[in-house]
């Protein structure tokens, strides 16, 4: 009878923990059409998205927990943009299943991350760009204006990437201001957008940098900052005063907040 009990008790604990994970909320993701098939898009939370796209599955600065993935393909690409734990967040990659990830980083990242990853890290820096699995992924600069060496973000810890997967461009800023570097993006299909005041961008800057490289489709993400969340919606009308070809896609990427 104990045993049965027992049983009962670690089963009843189960369907509680599996329940528990799969009420995580999270945000419906879109699907955007390429030549190799549909690049799926999932906000997760912050700066952390994840792509699927021609069978391969890439998380983007993986943070806030197992929980906010729960259900998702375990990672074949994971980039990390910055050192800061809402980017390089190490207690979340230890509770994901990313042995056979393999892992995109700047140096600084590198230098950080635990032993046991590093036969996964592949180093790029500002302006090296990698081909593989099919995709191509290019290290552009993220840093914050005017340049000083005790800002929070210094030109060439980070990187913001830039993506080819079947034939669309998909830049993600990390954490940045509208440095020239971003608004001399060509040919930008999808962008990823940051806008938190003090550690990046307002949203004024964000909108102007938007209109300088003009993507075609633009989610504003990682826009938590000291006192809230940013304007999004006053973003989304400067961006379309400017130039209504620009779609620009407001999702809730603070779900759990809600």
């Amino acid at each position: 009878m104990k045993s049965l009990l027992l049983t009962a008790a670690l089963a009843a604990f189960a369907v509680t923990a599996q329940a528990q994970t799969a009420a995580v909320p999270r945000t419906a993701a879109d699907q955007i059409a390429t030549k190799k098939g549909p690049l799926t898009v999932q906000p997760i939370t912050h700066g952390s998205v994840v792509f699927t796209w021609n069978g391969k599955t890439i998380y983007v600065d993986p943070y806030g927990g197992a929980a906010a993935y729960a259900g998702l393909a375990a990672p074949d690409v994971i980039l990390i943009t910055d050192i800061h734990g809402d980017h390089m967040d190490t207690k979340t990659l230890a509770e994901l299943p990313v042995s056979k990830a393999l892992m995109l980083v700047p140096q600084a990242v590198a230098d950080k991350l635990p032993a046991e990853y590093k036969a996964q890290v592949r180093i790029l820096r500002n302006g090296q760009r990698l081909d593989t699995l099919g995709m191509t992924v290019s290290a552009i600069p993220m840093y914050n204006l005017p340049e000083a060496a005790d800002a929070p973000h210094t030109k060439g810890r980070g990187n913001g990437y830039v993506l080819n997967l079947g034939g669309k461009n998909v830049y993600l800023s990390g954490d940045t201001e509208d440095i020239p570097e971003m608004r001399a993006l060509k040919s930008i299909d999808v962008a990823f957008v940051c806008m938190n005041l003090p550690y990046t961008m307002d949203v004024n800057q964000a909108a102007q940098g938007v209109l300088a490289f003009k993507p075609r489709i633009v989610y504003p993400y990682h826009y938590r900052g000291q006192n809230g969340m940013s304007d999004v919606g006053s973003f989304k009308k400067t961006v379309n005063t400017g130039n209504k070809k620009i779609d620009v896609r407001l999702r809730n990427w603070y779900p759990a907040a809600q």
